[in-house]
């Protein structure tokens, strides 16, 4: 059965209180507060369920926004990518945005001084996927829904992490999915996908995701 993305904390986690408080502050500082990896993965599944409440107004969509940049970082953390897609040593570890940004500054200050594999973090933005030609991780905005199609087909041949918002994302041959259900930001993951491209996604990103396309 699929797991949704919520982690509620146990009465008996030690860590409980910790999480709150620090899922109440702003991404800048969650990322200091709790650092790189399973821990910052965990508090912003605990932060998740708030989507609800600030949906519907300008300061909740930033606030929704600050949770998916949140994601795209720890993304870093729990995919592998082949060795071949980063010959270059030196080249940084690059998180792309395709189409209108929606993240305003919030994604760069949460990257901010982070490495991968000792790769320097960046963000860029690009207008047309033509120009994401040295990317990792790829947000594909809702502005670029008509053209979905298109772009997924233009990347089938390298080995990029696609994740988007859009309705049906991942059943449109997207990797990695957002949306919201039941006042819950929730993550749909197409392990398939993620497969072809020769990225191994981690059990414990898998486990907080519905899959669709699941592998036997």
């Amino acid at each position: 059965m699929p797991i949704s993305v919520s982690a509620p904390a146990s009465p008996h986690d030690p860590h409980a209180g910790r999480r709150r408080r620090a899922s109440m502050l702003p991404p800048s500082r969650r990322r200091r507060a709790m650092g790189a990896g399973a821990g910052l993965l965990a508090l912003v599944l605990a932060a998740a369920p708030t989507v609800g409440a600030f949906a519907a107004t300008k300061s909740g969509l930033t606030r929704e926004y600050d949770l998916k940049a949140a994601f795209l970082f720890n993304f870093s953390q729990f995919v592998e990518w082949p060795g071949d897609s980063l010959p270059d040593p030196h080249a940084p570890f690059v998180i792309g945005v395709l189409g209108e940004d929606p993240f305003g500054a919030s994604l760069d200050e949460i990257v901010a001084n982070e490495k991968v594999h000792e790769r320097k973090i960046v963000v860029r933005r690009f207008r047309r996927v033509d120009e994401a030609t040295h990317c990792q991780i790829l947000f594909i905005s809702r502005s670029e829904t008509p053209r979905l199609n298109d772009i997924v087909g233009s990347l089938d041949s390298r080995s990029v992490l696609t994740v988007g918002d859009a309705e049906g994302f991942a059943n449109r041959g997207g990797m990695v999915s957002f949306g919201v259900a039941r006042n819950r930001l929730r993550v749909t993951i197409n392990p398939a996908a993620a497969r072809a491209a020769k990225l191994t996604i981690s059990s414990k990103l898998l486990r907080q995701a519905t899959l669709v396309n699941p592998e036997p």
